[in-house]
């Protein structure tokens, strides 16, 4: 396992923005080969329901790596569902960081184990808890002030009316951040928290622009790799709404060997993504 480090609160490589909070903790335990000033780098917390939508993953996904892309962290707290998905997004194209609600040494979940390596090898897991510290139901929204604590703006992806995220939201106003909500479906339970904070006031997120501009960044270039015609198609279709492989053969004339291949083309280029057998156009 990589070495685990501690910095105190006093010491001269704590966060600046988390000693600004109402309630910081007395120190941070690292775990990852990244740096601890990988902490101080302008940062974004992407967080949402643990039990998402397809839709929500996809999102995620597109938000962790469009946003790791143009130079941010993205901090999350590597639950299954929209954090998880937000920490591998940020993987494809720049870094990350994982705040936990127990010791660093633990992987939790276990299934997210494999994120975990990945995680430390590109970038740090963190916690107020010592190693050894077993996780608690009362340890995670206490690990949510860190989350928001950490970061100038967090993103809410997918929040039930009553969903931690909401909490880290809560945080984030508290200090003054940032807040922004993805709009959601009015008859799903899963946006009932986001349209309530866009409702509240949040800036709503249609595409990663809206995020860096709370930034002064711009997107990074899209891939300069030209697509077939076929792919080109077939995204145009994809702009529309959410099918599946058949759906899009049939809306576009496309032959469905020429299809299989351009949706795998548009996959590696980022510009799909594949969720439950339904493709749909990155964000």
């Amino acid at each position: 396992m990589t070495e685990i480090r501690r910095i105190r609160r006093r010491d001269s490589g704590f966060p600046r923005l988390l000693t600004a909070i109402h309630d910081p903790p007395p120190a941070l335990y690292l775990r990852g080969s990244g740096p601890a000033e990988l902490l101080e780098r302008p940062s974004v917390a992407v967080v949402g329901a643990r039990s998402c939508s397809s839709y929500g993953r996809a999102v995620a996904r597109t938000l962790g790596r469009e946003l790791a892309a143009a130079g941010l962290v993205v901090v999350s707290g590597m639950a299954r569902g929209i954090d998880g998905e937000a920490h591998r997004g940020a993987l494809e194209a720049g870094e990350t960081v994982a705040v936990l609600g127990c010791g660093v040494d633990r992987d939790y979940p276990a299934a997210h184990a494999e994120l975990a390596r990945r995680i430390c090898e590109r970038g740090v897991v963190v916690s107020e808890y010592e190693p050894g510290v077993e996780p608690a139901p009362w340890r995670f929204p206490a690990r949510n002030r860190i989350i928001a604590g950490l970061c100038q703006a967090t993103v809410v992806v997918e929040a039930r009316e009553r969903s931690g995220a909401l909490i880290t939201a809560d945080f984030a106003l508290e200090e003054g951040r940032e807040v922004l909500a993805v709009p959601g479906e009015i008859t799903s339970g899963l946006s009932a928290g986001t349209n309530a904070l866009l409702r509240l006031g949040a800036t709503p997120v249609t595409c990663a622009a809206d995020v860096l501009e709370a930034f002064g960044l711009e997107p990074a270039e899209p891939d300069a790799t030209e697509l077939g015609e076929a792919a080109v198609r077939l995204l145009e279709h994809l702009r529309d709404g959410a099918l599946t492989a058949d759906e899009l053969v049939r809306s576009s004339g496309v032959d469905p060997a020429e299809a299989s291949a351009a949706l795998m083309e548009l996959e590696l280029a980022g510009r799909v993504a594949l969720d439950d057998g339904v493709y749909r156009a990155a964000v």
